[in-house]
């Protein structure tokens, strides 16, 4: 839709800003809202001369992300008290690990829970840790609870009793039961020191974590701000030595190669990114199916064309699972209600 090309077009090359008719920011802002992408879009935007409305809007965005910085932070730091004692590897993840190591995909980032990992062999002591500290189980129904811990790559969900804040511990990138299976082992070893004693993961796998986000574990909902991290940390890492070998061979590590060149491809697509042309390949008929399931937000905030979303969906669960694990879990859910 037109306001989703609008922010896209914005991110990318903020001085058109100054070209958008007044009549056009109350659809653009609610379409940047809808995808998270508020707070980036006014950090973008910071310092130009636009409409005062338009400004006061921004200010407030801006605000806010400060504000979800913080607390992303503090939360990081809270977990790190609760599980120091541990004397384990812990790995921030998505916009946490980003904001925590100063990289620019976490500048004006919507954050919302915890994301963790840590090796699946110390899951128990963990999730002990966790909640002698005050957290506690968000999934009260022994059937989700038991899925999760069967089929999903991460714990069920905790919530703090008194911070009421989140906190996903994963100890894998992607379900078991997905096609691709990263390697979790280098995931941990590989990953690097942050000043706090955490850690996040290495520059190349923190881009073929957000390519499996974005392709792998969901039908592209949210898609254009797990673009923008794409773009982001390439931007910030793609000058070093040897980056795009180092990419490319991690990518096959986890087996992501070919959701990585269409990431990459839809990236410089979107966002104008410079990527490798060999690791990226030649363009795809089906990328234009891609970008047109990103580009989905109307000016109200809605998500228009239900049959693409509706064959994203479908595909996304074609990925997670099984088709006879698919009908036996949709079959239990309907039953319960």
């Amino acid at each position: 839709m037109k306001e989703a090309a609008l922010l896209v077009r914005l991110l990318a090359d903020p001085a058109e800003a100054r070209a958008v008719p007044p009549a056009a920011w109350t659809g653009l802002l609610a379409a940047a809202r809808a995808e998270q992408l508020i707070g980036t879009l006014a950090c973008r935007l910071d310092g130009l001369d636009l409409p005062d409305p338009v400004l006061a809007l921004l200010r407030d965005a801006r605000a806010g992300a400060a504000q979800a910085r913080m607390s992303a932070l503090w939360e990081a730091e809270m977990a790190r008290r609760a599980l120091e004692g541990l004397r384990i590897p812990v790995i921030l993840l998505k916009g946490t690990a980003f904001v925590a190591a100063g990289l620019s995909a976490g500048i004006g980032r919507s954050i919302g829970d915890l994301d963790i990992l840590v090796n699946r062999a110390d899951l128990p002591a963990v999730e002990a840790a966790l909640i002698a500290a005050g957290w506690e189980w968000v999934k009260e129904d022994a059937y989700d609870d038991l899925y999760y811990r069967q089929w999903m790559h991460e714990l069920p969900p905790l919530i703090h009793r008194t911070r009421d804040r989140m906190i996903d511990v994963h100890h894998t990138i992607l379900p078991p039961t997905a096609r691709p299976t990263p390697d979790a082992a280098a995931l941990v070893a590989d990953s690097v020191t942050l000043e706090n004693g955490l850690r996040m993961l290495c520059p190349e796998d923190m881009i073929v974590h957000a390519v499996a986000h974005l392709f792998a574990d969901g039908d592209l909902a949210g898609g254009l701000r797990n673009l923008w991290d794409i773009d982001r940390l390439l931007r910030d890492f793609s000058a070093e030595d040897g980056f795009w070998e180092r990419l490319e061979a991690r990518g096959r590590l986890h087996q992501l190669g070919k959701p990585l060149a269409r990431a990459l491809r839809l990236a410089e697509r979107l966002y104008g990114t410079r990527v490798d042309p060999d690791l990226a390949g030649p363009a795809r008929v089906s990328d234009a199916l891609y970008v047109r399931r990103l580009l989905v937000r109307d000016g109200w905030g809605r998500q228009r064309r239900p049959v693409t979303r509706f064959a994203f969906y479908i595909r996304s669960h074609w990925l997670r699972m099984s088709p006879l694990m698919l009908a036996r879990h949709l079959w239990i859910k309907a039953r319960k209600g």
